[in-house]
C-alpha cells in the first residue's frame, strides 16, 4: 500500500522514481543514501513542529470557549460591570511562597484578566465565528500532517548519489528537484565536513568541487569558478571520499576521457579503403627507392 501510494504521489510531482546512472563503464556504478539517522532527526524536527501547531490550535479553542462562558454568564445577570469589577481580585501569596508559585499564580492572573476583558468586548456572533474557524482549521491540521509527513519521508528517499567509474550525479528534493553530475575530467577537490551534531548522530558530508564555466564564487587561490556537490548527511563519508579519489586517480592515470566530447570517427569502407590502401603503397615504394637511391 506504502509503494503504491508513493508511486503515485511522485507521479503527481513528475519526480522519476530514480535517476539515471551518469557515463561510466557497466559494472562500475555504486549507489549511495543518504544514512537513516538524517531522516530519524528530520521526523523529530517534523514532530515538535507538528505538536506545537496543534497545542496552539488547542489552546486557542479553550481559551475562547471559556470567554464565551463568562461572556454567557456577564448576559445573564443583565449587569454592567465598572471596570474594578471585572478585574480579577488577586490576594497577596503568602510571605513564605516559593518563587515558583508566585510566578503560577501571576501566569494564572494574566489568563483569568484576558479571558474576561475578551467576553466584554467581544460580541457574542463572534465566539461561534472563531469556533468554527477553530473546527477548519483542526481539519486542515489533519491534512496537512499527512502532506508534510508525506514530504519528509519522500524528500529522505529521493535523496540519490551515484558514483562511476568517469563521473557522479547528485539529485535531491521532490518540489524542486535538483540533479547535478560532475566529470572526473574536472574535479578538484573531495572534503569531508561534520558539525557537532553530525558527529553524535554517526553523519557528515561530502562536497566535491569542480572548475568548469558560468556560476559559482570564484576560489580565492586559483580565481577560477567552482561548482560545489555535496553527499548530505551520509553515515560512510571516508568510503565515499576515498571511492572517489581512487577513482580520479586512475581516470587521470588512464588518461580516459568523456566519451560524449568525443567526436565519432568514421573508418573507410569499401573502394575509399582500397583507394586509401593504394596511396599509402605507392608512398611507401617512393620513399624505399628514395632512401636507396
Amino acid at each position: 500500500m506504502l509503494d503504491s501510494l508513493r508511486s503515485r504521489l511522485l507521479g503527481w510531482l513528475r519526480v522519476p522514481p530514480q535517476p539515471h546512472p551518469p557515463a561510466g563503464a557497466p559494472g562500475s556504478t555504486q549507489i549511495f543514501r543518504a544514512g537513516r539517522r538524517f531522516y530519524q532527526l528530520r521526523l523529530a524536527g517534523w514532530a515538535v513542529a507538528q505538536t506545537a501547531t496543534l497545542a496552539g490550535i488547542l489552546f486557542s479553542l479553550w481559551f475562547f470557549h471559556e470567554a464565551e462562558q463568562i461572556a454567557q454568564g456577564i448576559r445573564s445577570a443583565k449587569t454592567t460591570a465598572a471596570p474594578a469589577a471585572i478585574t480579577p481580585s488577586a490576594e497577596p501569596p503568602p510571605k513564605n511562597s516559593s518563587a515558583k508559585s508566585k510566578a503560577r499564580s501571576g501566569s494564572k492572573v494574566s489568563v483569568d484578566l484576558a479571558l474576561k476583558i475578551t467576553a466584554q468586548r467581544m460580541p457574542w456572533w463572534m465566539f461561534r465565528v472563531i469556533t468554527g474557524l477553530e473546527i477548519i482549521a483542526l481539519g486542515g491540521f489533519s491534512f496537512v500532517l499527512v502532506v508534510t509527513f508525506a514530504a519528509v519521508r519522500l524528500d529522505y528517499e529521493q535523496r540519490w548519489y551515484i558514483v562511476t567509474d568517469r563521473s557522479l550525479r547528485l539529485r535531491s528534493g521532490i518540489w524542486n528537484v535538483q540533479e547535478l553530475t560532475m566529470s572526473f575530467a574536472n574535479l578538484q577537490q573531495v572534503t569531508v565536513t561534520q558539525g557537532p551534531l553530525q558527529r553524535l548522530l554517526g553523519l557528515a558530508n561530502v562536497h566535491v568541487q569542480t572548475a568548469g564555466g558560468g556560476g559559482g564564487k570564484p576560489n580565492e587561490e586559483n580565481h577560477e569558478s567552482l561548482h560545489t556537490a555535496e553527499f548530505h548527511c551520509v553515515e560512510n563519508a571516508p568510503e565515499i571520499r576515498d571511492l572517489i579519489l581512487d577513482r580520479l586517480r586512475l581516470f587521470r592515470a588512464t588518461g580516459l576521457g568523456d566519451p560524449d566530447d568525443q567526436a565519432p570517427t568514421a573508418a573507410p569502407t569499401g573502394t575509399a579503403a582500397l583507394a586509401a590502401a593504394h596511396d599509402l603503397l605507392l608512398e611507401a615504394a617512393a620513399l624505399r627507392r628514395a632512401l636507396i637511391g
